[in-house]
């Protein structure tokens, strides 16, 4: 298999990895700091909403950086000196927990957060450069695959490492974790795109964004390809925030139940991711976009206006995670135009960028709705199916050739 072919291994073993810790980690700190001595200025929603924070700010003020870094240095280089750095801070995540010292706890958050920041464009410029333009589906569906493995893993431990009595072996998986991937990141070897230390955009946000945003336009597909990879995490974010309350209210499950239906979307995507690489073989499969956009807009529909059983919604909800695997994958690999060049790194951070500014609507998006129809998780969903026909005429409309390439799929109405 490709996936143990040993250009590609290193780059997926390591970031695996560092999902892996990531996830871990945060989950960990959640369950185990609300059951800290917390001040009386702080209470525990927010002390969950300045975790969340802690990961989401760093893309919005820092992507110009992260791009440029990209684009001016090494990105092999780039990528392994942040994975040495991360096991120094996993020694201070243990010390943070070790004392139940919240200040260090909110610190170390935002530090893995930085991180995972300045080095997103190199690991993902890396994909180009280990695979090629003709391995650009399959890198981008297994790191994908990959990534939503290890957020899973990551949710999991972490729930039952906050349990379990006695922190040695959770501190000895920390920096275990840690030193491994900072090991295997060494054995990426790859000739990249040479460097380019002259034509790098500003590291203003605002100015980035407006400039990338330009750049983006003089390569259509890419544009879209951002766009479409962003606005994925926007109808994510809602999904994931009002099953919370669709599985109660509605199911009246109970908090575990709620996370295994949550688990089934995680799986759902992966799959998607998986099904793409499998299919995509050496070109990117464009018309996925449509078919996944459509396939999102159909069930969440039937969601919204029917009334269905507990086992046919969890279904919808895994066919629904499949397809939007099935729609983000062709977007990531249209992002690494090889037009681009060296520049790719700034249009990965841009889309990193726009991705954060999603999340941050998706909750805005989330709590007005629950607030004008009073907490009714069935009219959620019904703004996400709006949001969904909105993608997909944007899709059928921005370009005739995301017809055509759909069309493909169905050679009977050709």
């Amino acid at each position: 298999m490709r996936l143990f072919n040993s250009k590609w291994s290193a780059l997926f073993l390591s970031n695996f990895l560092g999902v892996l810790n990531d996830n871990l980690l945060k989950n960990c700190l959640i369950f185990m700091t609300i059951t800290w001595s917390i001040p009386s200025w702080l209470n525990q929603s927010q002390l969950i909403s300045i975790f969340s924070s802690c990961l989401v700010l760093p893309y919005l003020i820092l992507s110009p950086l992260s791009g440029r870094l990209a684009v001016i240095y090494s990105k092999q280089r780039v990528y392994r000196m942040f994975k040495l750095l991360e096991i120094p801070t996993m020694m201070i995540a243990c010390l943070a927990i070790y004392l139940q010292w919240i200040v260090l706890a909110v610190i170390v958050i935002l530090t893995m957060g930085i991180y995972a920041c300045l080095y997103s464009p190199s690991k993902y410029g890396l994909i180009r450069d280990i695979g090629g333009e003709k391995e650009l589906s399959y890198g981008s569906s297994i790191f994908e695959l990959l990534v939503f493995i290890g957020i899973l893993l990551g949710t999991v431990c972490g729930a039952l490492f906050s349990d379990a009595k006695g922190n040695e072996l959770l501190f000895i998986t920390f920096i275990l974790i840690a030193i491994v991937g900072y090991g295997v990141s060494k054995q990426i070897n790859v000739k990249e795109i040479p460097l380019d230390t002259e034509s790098y955009g500003s590291l203003n946000p605002i100015k980035f964004f407006i400039d990338s945003l330009r750049e983006s336009k003089n390569y259509h597909l890419v544009g879209s390809g951002v766009f479409g990879a962003s606005v994925f995490w926007l109808i994510g974010g809602l999904l994931h925030m009002n099953l919370l309350i669709h599985c109660q209210h509605i199911y009246q499950t109970s908090n575990t139940v709620t996370g295994l239906v949550m688990a089934c979307a995680a799986i759902g995507i992966a799959s998607g991711c998986w099904f793409v690489g499998l299919i995509s073989g050496s070109s990117i499969k464009i018309g996925l976009i449509l078919v996944g956009i459509l396939g999102m807009t159909i069930i969440s529909l039937l969601i919204t206006f029917l009334q269905l059983s507990f086992p046919v919604f969890i279904v919808l909800i895994f066919l629904m995670a499949f397809l939007g695997g099935i729609f983000q994958i062709p977007c990531l690999a249209l992002v690494q135009d090889g037009r681009l060049g060296r520049k790719i790194g700034e249009m990965i951070a841009f889309m990193n960028f726009n991705t954060f500014g999603f999340v941050l609507i998706a909750s805005v998006l989330f709590s007005i709705s629950t607030s004008v129809s009073n907490q009714n998780s069935q009219f959620v969903f019904g703004v996400i199916s709006i949001i969904c026909i909105g993608v997909s005429l944007f899709f059928i409309t921005i370009n005739p050739h995301f017809r055509k390439e759909t069309l493909k799929f169905f050679p009977r109405f050709n």
